[in-house]
């Protein structure tokens, strides 16, 4: 979760912001930083699996009424016209049949407290499910979750890339790097970039050509794009692989105002623990 909060956060200055060549040495933190709803969404998903207490039988119900809740708190964070009208303010929210990458940005807690690959597929249907019910807003959110979990228990790059690729394909073709993408990749008319197909495999590939934890991040950047949300989906992965330093964690949660500090720390609770290679 806090991956995704800090690929949230610093690519957040660089969303809608087309550049043909675009580096990786940009200034990480900056003034103009900021949480979007990539952070707010996923920061609602962490309360509602607290709120559960290992009980998800609500966990559908208490992820509506989070993500209504910090959604109203914080409108301004640069929700989807679809979900900010038509969901989030709305008094009898309904699923409509979204594929964006709005599913995928939020996922990552549920592959914190998931226990196995089959708990992983439930929790992830059930915080995806209640806006994006279409199968590839389905798909995506549930290969973000899939490669932290993995992540988190320590398999390799090669064994997440296989498993993932199951979901997206081109992950397997040789051609489908960092390098390709960039000054290839962004802006389209038809909406492409931010949706799940156009954007989760990006993210991936962010993350299995990085070095370690900033790099993932700054290889989600360059190509452009929706960048806070590929940058999220990408750090989200990303902590469960590398881990992240106390001095970037502290840097980041300068960003958020309290109440969704002492959500991040809530949920830490009940956070699993990343297992190392060598377990």
């Amino acid at each position: 979760m806090l991956g995704a909060i800090i690929g949230d956060i610093v690519g957040s200055r660089f969303e809608f912001v087309e550049e043909d060549n675009r580096g990786k040495d940009f200034a990480f933190f900056t003034k103009s930083c900021r949480f979007t709803d990539d952070s707010c969404m996923t920061l609602a998903i962490a309360k509602a699996l607290f709120l559960c207490k290992g009980d998800y039988s609500k966990l559908r119900q208490n992820t509506i009424s989070c993500m209504q809740e910090l959604g109203r708190a914080y409108p301004n964070a640069g929700y989807g016209y679809n979900f900010y009208h038509n969901w989030l303010m709305s008094s009898n929210p309904k699923p409509y049949n979204s594929y964006g990458n709005g599913s995928a940005m939020r996922v990552s807690p549920v592959a914190w407290v998931a226990e196995s690959e089959e708990q992983l597929k439930e929790l992830s249907l059930m915080v995806t499910d209640i806006t994006h019910n279409h199968p590839e807003g389905i798909k995506g959110a549930e290969a973000i979750a899939m490669g932290i979990y993995l992540a988190r228990l320590g398999k390799s790059k090669e064994e997440i890339r296989e498993k993932l690729s199951v979901y997206y394909p081109i992950l397997k073709d040789k051609f489908f790097t960092i390098k390709s993408l960039r000054g290839n990749y962004g802006y389209d008319f038809a909406g492409g970039w931010v949706t799940c197909q156009g954007s989760v495999p990006q993210a991936i590939i962010a993350f299995l050509e990085s070095e370690n934890f900033e790099d993932a991040i700054r290889n989600a950047v360059c190509i452009g794009g929706d960048s806070d949300t590929i940058g999220a989906m990408a750090g989200s992965i990303a902590e469960a692989y590398y881990g992240v330093s106390y001095d970037m964690e502290d840097r980041a949660l300068e960003y958020l105002p309290e109440d969704l500090k002492s959500i991040y720390y809530a949920f830490n609770i009940i956070k699993g623990k990343r297992r190392n290679k060598s377990e």
